[in-house]
């Protein structure tokens, strides 16, 4: 069946769904089975939801095998039409899926409601970002009423991603990393929580809130200095809270390292450690040079991922700075 027969069994569920919801609202409906009558439309628009899901994955198969095609005009007008389509579909099972889990809140059945709002929103991540954090959000409460926590928290990190990626909003991803972290914390699922306190810090040191990224990365990486597993991890969220405060202060910076080596003796050791002292070493020189031959020499072993790249950026320019105040 092609994309255009999945839509038209997929419409006519949907008609027949209506019909019966219709009929469950009479008042003969009501009598005789207007319970039963609901849950068959229910189960329609699941139905109706996953067949414009299979609409969609033919359109997409479409596109990547008329790739080959050579005229890019063809292309690019094939390509727009089969990702409007895409789109439309995405927002159909989307819709299908909200007004099944609107019965389902209807009949009191809390946890398929939920699990409809998900499939909604999942739904509506490409199409309409917005609409699927309304739906993970409406899942998010029906969670939280019935005391699952974790559940929630999962969730919380997958808007937190919609801002991330659709919507590129950084104050509410952290927002939901947060409160995400908050739930875990409760769960007693600390590992889980940390993961996403070290998306909170990664945020807070980029838009230069130094002391709430010091004061996580100090956190996580005492609970990993004290544990079997994540021993090795302790440095890298040691070196971090460092370069937050070399991005406030030389000096705070140079009493940071002295801290962690007395917390941590083996992060003295660390390759993280000794860049630290050779930066500040160049930074209290004021000799870029060095500062930027460090960084090489410990990218050539390590790469440097963007965060780090920023941070350190930061820091030299504190360095030039410096050197054009004394001029």
């Amino acid at each position: 069946m092609d994309n255009s027969g999945k839509e038209k069994e997929a419409n006519a569920l949907m008609a027949e769904a209506e019909k019966k919801m219709k009929s469950s609202q009479s008042f003969f409906g009501a009598l005789f089975g207007g319970s039963s009558k609901l849950e068959e439309a229910c189960d329609m628009l699941v139905r109706a939801a996953n067949m414009y899901k299979m609409a969609k994955n033919w359109c997409g198969k479409m596109i990547v095998a008329f790739q080959h095609n050579k005229c890019i005009e063809c292309l690019f007008l094939f390509f727009s039409d089969f990702k409007m389509q895409q789109f439309i579909f995405l927002i159909a099972a989307g819709n299908a899926f909200s007004q099944a889990a609107h019965l389902h809140l209807q009949m009191q059945s809390k946890h398929d409601a939920a699990t409809n709002f998900i499939d909604a929103g999942n739904a509506f991540k490409k199409a309409d970002p917005q609409e699927a954090i309304n739906c993970l959000n409406r899942a998010i409460e029906i969670y939280t009423d019935m005391g699952r926590f974790t559940i929630a928290a999962k969730h919380h990190i997958s808007i937190a991603e919609i801002y991330e990626t659709e919507l590129v909003d950084v104050d509410k991803a952290i927002a939901h990393y947060e409160q995400a972290a908050d739930y875990y914390r409760g769960e007693e699922s600390t590992s889980s929580a940390n993961k996403c306190l070290l998306k909170v810090a990664t945020y807070a040191a980029q838009l230069e809130q130094y002391q709430k990224a010091i004061e996580i990365y100090e956190q996580v990486g005492t609970h990993a200095m004290d544990s079997t597993l994540l021993k090795y991890s302790a440095k890298d969220h040691f070196f971090k809270a460092a370069l937050c405060h070399f991005c406030v202060d030389h000096l705070n910076a140079k009493l940071a390292v002295q801290k962690y080596e007395e917390m941590f003796p083996a992060f003295s050791d660390s390759r993280e450690c000794k860049l630290l002292k050779k930066l500040l070493d160049a930074w209290e020189e004021q000799n870029v040079d060095a500062y930027t031959d460090a960084v090489k020499e410990f990218d050539t072993i390590s790469r440097l991922d963007q965060w780090l790249t920023t941070m350190l950026l930061r820091i030299k320019k504190t360095i030039q700075d410096e050197e054009s105040d004394l001029r």
